[in-house]
């Protein structure tokens, strides 16, 4: 078995005039971004998320979940993937992407 890490991307799809990230929007964005910096693949999904803002108030909003496994040894992996959040927030206008990290052992 290799030594691997596992990336989890949370984008959500509101947007600052509460527009929603459409679908479609969605497809152009990992066809033109993601596709192309994520080569050997990923498998993303929609989710639903609550989290509570700083007045205390509980939010829902709808969300794309993007997951990479790569080696651990992957130099280019963690450019891409910076690159794809930062691409997000700057096309969506999101303030943040959430982003999860996490090392095993895997094996094709």
């Amino acid at each position: 078995m290799e030594s691997i890490v596992t990336e989890r991307l949370f984008f959500g799809r509101e947007t600052a005039d509460s527009l929603s990230v459409t679908d479609s929007a969605w497809a152009v964005f990992l066809r033109d971004v993601v596709s192309s910096r994520l080569r050997a693949g990923f498998t993303f999904w929609t989710a639903e998320g609550e989290w509570r803002g700083s007045d205390g108030r509980s939010h829902r909003e709808p969300s794309f979940v993007l997951e990479v496994v790569h080696s651990s040894s992957s130099a280019g992996a963690d450019s891409a993937i910076v690159a794809i959040i930062a691409e997000y927030k700057r096309r969506f206008r999101q303030e943040s992407v959430l982003r999860v990290v996490t090392g095993g052992r895997a094996s094709f």
